[in-house]
């Protein structure tokens, strides 16, 4: 599907200003006699004039994307540690009592709700995926497999569910209709209920040189003022907005309806107008973070192929999606990574999507007996973890190589 309408506003002042060529799906991993057939789509990013939304051009179906995502919250121990740090938050700060309702949209395999339920929560998930919703499913988790939509959310609302909180972590940035969505929260959220939205924030994007958080799910990354303006059109009301590190800069949004019992505090105006002091109404920015993404590609490049002219060898640490586009988009394939160590069962045995690297388990005797000289860390919005995991072969001599917000080994 090709957009020609800002995703928020509708407005058609859009201006393309990074195209980061053809690219598979980054989150289905072939198998090494499947790479022939492997589709790809186009993939550039856009940026309304108008409200400020970045979206991308073109995306595949969601059901293409999501249906057996690979994807599996719990073996990401910083996003499970994440988990912990704002169900806490959210619970004092809405004064959560036991037997309220979490509602979690895109539950994965339970992990952020098994959390709430561990504080004496009901809990109940929304998640189209069949892997994860299996995995949910053991973990005790009641899981409804779909789409999250209007249709979805008023045959929910007939089991009479009111939900004291709805979640969606890493999600509100995948949709095709984010108006939809919202109308589906509508559907079952009454004056208490607060609807928490976890995002990669598009400032730590444009300011890191992020360009891989650009992937064909992400169909939007968000700003605080854009959304303000989208929630607002649907009779909805900005309550609270908070910064966390995880996946390289995130933000949670929380927000209710016009009439929520809940204050809006002050964050948002201040959030709103650091935004724009950054820039990010203007479009010489999204020029300028395009001109700084492709020195950064290029240097990454002669980097790897200097090392290659040295004989040493480089595998990739992780296989994320993120690191699909970076692979991609800079060209980066077996004749430069031996390899890729993942933790992932939905992905070890596999290539990379594109650009056809092994995937092998981070604990296989291969990589024991023969470390690389150097990792390129693809998962580098986990760089600390990664540091502290691997302190011993850093110790040793290993070499990290970051490649934002400038390339660097460490």
């Amino acid at each position: 599907m090709k957009n020609t309408v800002c995703m928020s506003c509708r407005s058609t002042a859009l201006e393309k200003f990074l195209d980061l060529g053809e690219q598979p799906n980054g989150n289905f991993f072939p198998a090494a006699d499947e790479v022939e057939n492997e589709p790809r789509f186009p993939f550039s990013m856009l940026v309304c004039q108008d409200c400020w939304q970045v979206q991308i051009e073109e995306f595949p179906s969601p059901e293409f994307m999501f249906s057996n995502h690979p994807y599996i919250t719990g073996v990401n121990m910083p996003v499970v540690d994440h988990f912990h740090r704002m169900a806490d938050r959210l619970i004092e700060k809405y004064e959560l009592k036991k037997n309220s309702l979490v509602l979690d949209i895109g539950c994965n395999d339970g992990t952020l709700l098994g959390i709430f339920a561990d504080r004496g929560m009901r809990t109940f998930g929304v998640d189209p995926g069949q892997r994860t919703g299996k995995l949910a499913r053991e973990n005790g988790v009641v899981v409804a497999e779909t789409f999250w939509t209007e249709a979805s959310a008023r045959a929910i609302r007939s089991l009479n569910f009111r939900p004291d909180l709805i979640t969606a972590t890493s999600v509100f940035y995948h949709l095709q209709d984010i108006h939809d969505f919202i109308r589906g929260l509508r559907q079952v959220m009454n004056e208490r209920t607060v609807f928490s939205a976890q995002c990669v924030y598009l400032l730590d994007v444009l300011e890191k040189n992020q360009f891989d958080h650009f992937y064909h799910e992400h169909t939007m990354i968000h700003a605080v003022a854009p959304l303000k303006r989208l929630f607002e059109s649907h009779g909805m009301r900005l309550l609270d907005v908070e910064r966390y590190d995880v996946h390289g800069g995130s933000f949670v949004l929380d927000v209710g309806l016009e009439n929520c019992v809940h204050p809006t505090r002050s964050s948002i105006e201040e959030t709103i107008r650091a935004e724009e002091n950054a820039g990010l109404f203007e479009i010489s920015t999204y020029r300028d973070f395009t001109a700084r993404v492709e020195k950064n590609r290029d240097d990454l490049r002669e980097l790897l192929e200097t090392l290659k002219a040295e004989g040493k060898t480089v595998d990739a640490l992780g296989a994320p999606l993120k690191g699909s586009t970076l692979m991609n988009y800079c060209g980066i394939g077996p004749d430069l990574i031996r390899r890729a160590t993942e933790v992932n069962e939905f992905k070890i045995g596999k290539v990379t999507p594109g650009t056809h690297v092994p995937i092998v388990d981070e604990n296989a005797p291969e990589i024991r007996a023969d470390p690389p000289d150097y990792y390129l860390l693809l998962a580098w919005n986990f760089a600390d973890f990664f540091r502290k995991k691997y302190h011993d072969y850093l110790a040793r001599g290993g070499r990290f190589i970051l490649p934002h917000p400038e390339l660097q080994v460490i």
